[in-house]
């Protein structure tokens, strides 16, 4: 009000002012008002601005103590600012809240049936494998080797192992081909008679042949008939048993006597180069070669091979392979199996048989005596006979 009572004071002793300074009375009243106007209005935003912040310091004192979402009047700002964009949160709602549903996928039935299908087959597959075993009657083998060949327990589950693997399948890569080794009357030829009376029975005479060098083929002027008549006969063999879908047998014995044309001609018949039915075939090599060794090997560790601590089989077998290999190539596609040495309870175990097939009583007394009539390798307590029990027959038809 001070200001305007001098504003008023001004511009009365102005207009006491000669009226010949009119002009420059004029210029200066309108300089005057323009300041008067500018006054007026930084007065004006003044008081705005002392009455924003007023209100805005009385809504903050009456503000509640809890935070909630009402929004606040914004103070009133010189500069004009852009304002923001909220970004609006929307929060669910009990009563619009959906449950997910549970989807069963269809790839996992997918994925059950293909399972159940590849069991299924896979069952038939092995049940078709147990059928083709069956018709050999390996479990009857079994039982018979078991009975009549003594103290090779060893030799007879490992036949009894090939035997059941390659017959568990028709279809083959190469023949079975297993080769018996041992000293004299151990057992080898006998086991040979056992295998080849056993196929006989279960997939005929025709399909079964035991060749004895000694017989066949005696002399060295008939070893070009023996070649082409061992040839022929063994390609007939084999056509006839593609034709029934049966496995054939063949016995070789006394394989040391053979002459080395008969080897090529035999090895030429078993390669796998052949065609499919040469294939499908089961060859027994039955000799001595290599006794000496089998028979120092025992006899050097005899506590650990008779208490069964020691395979044979393991312990001879890369050595045979090498010995044989040399001897003739046919042995690189063969199985070794060699026979340990007999021992003395072994042997009174053969005079038991023997004498219960010719009728005889086996009185133990009188078994303990021929048994001693026998000659034996011996080492600390273990007594290993010299020819096994080749001499037990001709004991026994002396009685």
């Amino acid at each position: 009000m001070g200001e305007q009572d001098s504003t008023h004071r001004l511009t009365g002793d102005q207009m006491k002012e000669p009226k010949e300074n009119g002009t420059s009375v004029s210029q200066f009243s309108t300089s005057v008002r323009a300041m008067v106007r500018i006054r007026q209005k930084y007065l004006a935003i003044k008081k705005r601005r002392m009455e924003s912040a007023l209100s805005s310091m009385s809504s903050h004192s009456h503000s509640p103590k809890y935070f909630t979402f009402e929004s606040f009047p914004e103070p009133a700002s010189p500069h004009k600012r852009k304002k923001k964009r909220k970004t609006r949160i929307l929060y669910p709602s009990n009563s619009l809240r959906a449950v997910p549903t549970k989807e069963r996928s269809r790839a996992k039935n997918c994925l059950y049936l293909l399972c159940i299908i590849v069991f299924l087959q896979v069952y038939n597959a092995i049940e078709n494998l147990d059928d083709h075993v069956l018709k050999y009657d390996l479990e009857g083998l079994e039982n018979t080797l078991k009975r009549e060949v003594f103290g090779q327990q060893e030799v007879t589950e490992g036949i009894l192992g090939h035997l059941q693997d390659y017959l568990s399948t028709y279809v083959h890569n190469k023949p079975l081909v297993l080769s018996l080794h041992g000293a004299t009357g151990v057992g080898k030829s006998h086991v040979g008679r056992l295998l080849a009376q056993h196929f006989r029975s279960v997939v005929g005479d025709q399909l079964v042949m035991q060749y004895f060098v000694l017989h066949h083929c005696p002399t060295d002027d008939d070893i070009p008939r023996c070649t082409t008549a061992l040839d022929t006969h063994i390609s007939e063999m084999v056509t006839q048993a593609e034709e029934v879908e049966k496995i054939p047998l063949f016995i070789f014995d006394d394989v040391e006597h053979m002459p080395r044309e008969l080897l090529d001609t035999l090895q030429g018949l078993i390669r796998p180069q052949n065609n499919n039915e040469y294939l499908n075939a089961i060859y027994i090599l039955i000799g001595n070669l290599g006794h000496e060794e089998i028979t120092k090997f025992v006899l050097h560790n005899s506590s650990v091979a008779v208490s069964g601590r020691l395979s044979l089989s393991q312990e001879l077998t890369p050595w045979l392979r090498s010995y044989l290999q040399r001897y003739h190539s046919l042995f690189l596609e063969a199985e070794f199996l060699p026979f340990t040495l007999l021992e003395k309870s072994h042997v009174k175990e053969c005079f038991i048989d023997k004498m219960s097939q010719e009728g005889f009583y086996p009185d133990r007394q009188h078994v303990e005596r021929l048994a001693e009539e026998l000659s034996y390798y011996t080492v600390g307590k273990w007594k290993f006979s010299h020819t096994g029990c080749r001499q037990v027959v001709a004991k026994v038809n002396l009685l």
